[in-house]
């Protein structure tokens, strides 16, 4: 399984991640845009993933909720700012436990020799949001739910 490059770039802040996936670029877009898909790779192995809301498209908003075997909710939310399928996607992304921290992530699709090199770019406000979000774990969040993205795809 190929490895998610995880790079903190604080003087710019930003957070930019990077992993070739074995697949097609149109299948990497469909896990990342289709709602029963995100239920199953989206978050770490031990929490559920429910979708509250989700409309792809400019302007649409979505919303995703952590379930914890004890019963307790993380829920995160945003807009979608930009939509050019299979290449492209940027929105906002917030978590409702720490209001008011909002993230501008963009996803960008590049396809190679059939894979796909996903890069994900999260520019913070301040540098105070992003090392909130690092010293929150972040990191090995994002890794553990790129793995599952990249199972979830060699079985489609």
């Amino acid at each position: 399984m190929a490895e998610t490059i995880f790079t903190i770039k604080r003087e710019e802040r930003q957070v930019v991640m990077e992993r070739v996936f074995d697949a097609p670029r149109e299948t990497v877009w469909k896990a990342m845009t289709d709602p029963d898909s995100i239920k199953q790779w989206w978050g770490p192995r031990y929490l559920t993933t429910t979708i509250d809301k989700m409309d792809v498209k400019p302007g649409g908003v979505w919303r995703f909720i952590h379930h914890d075997p004890e019963g307790r909710e993380y829920a995160f939310n945003g807009t979608y700012r930009e939509i050019v399928p299979p290449e492209r996607l940027s929105l906002t992304f917030e978590f409702e436990g720490v209001p008011g921290h909002i993230i501008l992530q963009t996803l960008i699709l590049d396809e190679q020799e059939g894979k796909t090199k996903l890069t994900s770019i999260a520019d913070y406000e301040g540098i105070e949001d992003l090392e909130g979000m690092v010293n929150a774990g972040m990191e090995a969040g994002a890794r553990e739910s790129w793995d599952r993205l990249a199972e979830l795809i060699e079985k489609a």
